[in-house]
């Protein structure tokens, strides 16, 4: 039955999906490189040539300025200083973005940006921090 769910959401976040796909291929011509990680559920374009650096998710693609996500990064919370956490590994908060778009679908980036965009405000990427930091939570929730 997961594996239905994981389809549908896939097939829900097609249109973001292919806004980042579109961008990925662009990329390419500028030497970004392509692969499909069956770990993140996503279209990974690495060493994307835009933007300041680190990942961002459309749908089941993830823009990556880096090489590998693997890479180890800070939550947005340890970078504002409200707390201090280890170092959290990219991919796995970029993963959280791919299982909020794919209950979301087409409404995800309206709904992430009305929440306060890429900031600490936005409860979708202290979810996604803590989910890179404890494997579990990936959805907001109220006690954010």
């Amino acid at each position: 039955m997961l594996w239905v769910a994981r389809a549908l959401g896939i097939v829900w976040a097609v249109p973001n999906t292919l806004i980042g796909a579109v961008a990925g291929v662009v990329g390419m011509a500028f030497g970004a490189r392509v692969e499909w990680s069956r770990r993140d559920f996503a279209l990974v374009f690495h060493r994307w040539p835009w933007g300041p650096g680190g990942a961002i998710t459309f749908g089941n693609s993830i823009l990556h300025t880096g090489d590998t996500l693997e890479a180890e990064c800070i939550t947005y919370e340890h970078r504002a200083g409200r707390m201090q956490h280890p170092p959290i590994r990219l991919g796995d908060h970029e993963r959280a973005h791919v299982y909020q778009y794919m209950v979301l679908g087409p409404l995800f980036l309206p709904v992430y940006l009305l929440c306060g965009g890429v900031s600490v405000r936005n409860p979708f990427e202290r979810a996604a921090d803590r989910y890179a930091l404890t494997g579990e939570g990936w959805w907001p929730s109220r006690s954010l």
